[in-house]
C-alpha cells in the first residue's frame, strides 16, 4: 500500500500548479502535463497517470484543481472511456497498449463508445453474433451493434465479437479496441424518446482489426468484458452527489420556491424519496470506500438498480408536483447530443431521459439476478444453453 497521505497530494497538486499556469497555457497541454504529473488517476500506476495511491485520495486531488479553476477532462463527454475502456485497458492491457490508449483516453482528446449489445444480444449478451475471422496478423470483423452511446465523436471503441462459434456462447468471445474511423464502420443515428440521439447503431462491414489492438487472450472476451460491465455500473450508479444532489435537488428546490404546489400526499412522497436519496448517496460513499481496496464486484448492480428506480420515481413526482407546467418539454430539436445533463435541463427531459435508466447498462431484470446470486448466494436460474455451441441455439 502507497504511504501517500492526503496532505502529501495537496502538496503536490500546489506545486504542479505554481509551475503550470493553466491561464497561460493550452488546455490540453495543461491537461498532459497533469497526467504526466500522476495526478490523473491517482490510483493507477507511475507512468498511467497515477502515483500507485489509494483510490479513495482521488477525491482530494479534483477538489484540489476544481477549487483552483483549472480545466478539466469534460468528464461527461468521455464516460465509457474514463470510467469503462481505461480500467480495462489497465487490467488487460499490454504496456504497449497502456501507453498508447490511457493518456489521450484521459485528456479527453479520444472519446470512447462501447460496441457490445447488439439487435439480438442486449441482456443476453453471451449471444452476441458479430464475427471476428482471423487473416493473419489483422481480424476481418461483420456485423451489428446498437445502442451505442456516443459513437457519432467516438474515436475508439471497446468491442466484443464472436471468434469460435462451435463451442459455448461465453468461451468463445474476444475482446478488440476498433479504430471507428476504419473502412467498413458506419455509424447510424437512433433518435430517443427525448428527441435527441444521443446514441447509435453501429455497421461493420469487413473492419480490419490489427491483433495488437486485441485485449485479453482469443477466446477470453467474456472475462474481459465482466470488467468492463461491473465498472460499468459503478460509473452509471456509484456516483456520489452532495447532500441533495443529482435528480432530487430540482424537485427539492421547486418544493420550497413554489409553496401553493404542496399538498399533504405529494409532501409525503417527497419526504420518502429525499430519505432513500440519502441513503443511495451513503451507500455510495461506502462502495467507493470498498473500490479503494480492489477491482468493482457485484455489488455496483445493486447501486444501478437503486438509482435507476430513484431517478424514475424522482422525475415523475416532479412532473406531477408542477402541474400542467410539468407537461412543457423545453425543446423536441434533432440532435447528436454530446453527454447526459439530468439536472441543467427541463423536468420534462429528466422525465422521458430517467426512462432508459433501467434499460442501459444492464436491465434492472438481469441486475437483479446477478444481485441475486452473487450477493445473496441464492440459486442460478436454470440455463439450458450453458454448453450448447452458439452456433446451435435456437435464434
Amino acid at each position: 500500500m502507497s504511504s501517500i497521505t492526503a496532505d502529501d497530494l495537496r502538496t503536490r497538486v500546489a506545486d504542479f500548479l505554481a509551475a503550470h499556469d493553466f491561464s497561460a497555457m493550452d488546455r490540453l497541454e495543461f491537461l498532459r502535463a497533469r497526467f504526466d504529473a500522476g495526478l490523473a488517476w491517482v490510483h493507477f500506476p507511475e507512468g498511467l497517470g497515477g502515483l500507485g495511491a489509494a483510490r479513495a485520495l482521488q477525491s482530494v486531488v479534483d477538489e484540489e484543481f476544481t477549487a483552483a479553476g483549472a480545466p478539466d477532462n469534460e468528464p461527461r463527454k468521455n464516460v465509457i472511456g474514463l470510467g469503462m475502456a481505461a480500467p480495462t485497458i489497465l487490467a488487460f492491457g499490454t504496456p504497449e497498449q497502456r501507453a498508447r490508449y490511457l493518456r489521450p483516453l484521459w485528456t479527453g482528446e479520444e472519446i470512447w463508445c462501447q460496441l457490445f449489445s447488439e439487435p439480438g444480444a442486449g441482456s443476453d449478451l453471451a449471444a452476441l453474433g458479430t464475427r471476428a475471422v482471423r487473416d493473419g496478423d489483422d481480424w476481418v470483423v461483420t456485423g451489428q451493434k446498437v445502442w451505442t452511446s456516443g459513437a457519432h465523436m467516438a474515436r475508439w471503441a471497446i468491442l466484443v465479437t464472436r471468434t469460435d462459434p462451435d463451442i459455448p456462447k461465453h468461451q468463445g468471445m474476444t475482446y478488440f479496441l476498433c479504430d471507428m474511423t476504419a473502412p467498413g464502420v458506419e455509424v447510424r443515428p437512433l433518435r430517443q424518446i427525448t428527441g435527441e440521439a444521443e446514441f447509435n447503431e453501429v455497421f461493420l462491414t469487413s473492419v480490419r482489426i490489427p491483433d495488437a489492438q486485441r485485449i485479453g487472450a482469443v477466446g477470453e472476451g467474456w472475462k474481459v468484458a465482466q470488467t468492463t460491465l461491473m465498472n460499468e455500473r459503478v460509473a452509471i450508479g456509484g456516483t456520489v452527489y452532495p447532500r441533495e444532489g443529482g435528480m432530487i435537488a430540482p424537485v427539492v428546490k421547486t418544493w420550497r420556491e413554489r409553496p401553493e404546489l404542496r399538498t399533504p400526499e405529494l409532501q409525503d412522497r417527497l419526504v420518502k424519496l429525499w430519505v432513500e436519496a440519502e441513503t443511495l448517496r451513503l451507500a455510495g460513499t461506502r462502495l467507493r470506500q470498498q473500490l479503494a481496496s480492489g477491482a468493482p464486484g457485484p455489488e455496483g448492480s445493486a447501486m444501478k438498480v437503486a438509482f435507476s428506480e430513484l431517478n424514475q420515481a424522482v422525475s415523475g413526482l416532479e412532473i406531477e408536483l408542477l402541474g400542467e407546467d410539468g407537461l412543457t418539454y423545453d425543446d423536441w430539436t434533432f440532435r447528436r447530443s454530446e453527454s447526459v445533463d439530468f439536472t441543467r435541463r427541463s423536468p420534462g427531459y429528466r422525465y422521458l431521459r430517467a426512462k432508459g435508466n433501467s434499460i442501459e447498462g444492464g436491465t434492472s431484470e438481469v441486475l437483479r439476478n446477478i444481485i441475486s446470486e452473487r450477493v445473496l448466494g441464492m440459486p442460478s436460474e436454470p440455463r439450458v444453453d450453458k454448453d450448447v455451441a452458439w452456433k446451435d441455439l435456437p435464434r
